[in-house]
């Protein structure tokens, strides 16, 4: 797979206090990714990227939502988000030591 279908799938980490509870608990890393991205891709490009193994990948599609601003009917895009178990061992620091 080269660098650049690489960066079309894993577009990019998804920080919420959701993904920081299922990292700490069953070593999940959570992406936003491509729609067209299938689990092999997506495993793939994660294992290539990190250098890590990857045990599983499960996807869902966030729906868009429906909001109003000053009266007017709009909608959010729809995207679609990656859960990614890796194995024991491995894990993706995306913050790299800045915490210290």
């Amino acid at each position: 797979m080269n660098q650049e279908r690489i960066f079309e799938i894993l577009r990019a980490p998804h920080i919420s206090e959701k993904a920081s509870v299922q990292g700490d608990a069953a070593n999940q890393v959570v992406f936003e990714v491509a729609r067209s991205a299938s689990k092999r891709e997506i495993a793939a490009a994660v294992a290539a990227l990190f250098d890590v193994k990857v045990e599983g990948v499960t996807t869902l599609n966030v729906k868009p939502k429906q909001k109003r601003f000053r009266g007017q009917a709009g909608v959010r895009s729809g995207w679609k988000k990656a859960y990614v178990t890796l194995a024991a061992g491995d894990e993706i620091d995306f913050l790299d030591g800045a915490t210290q």
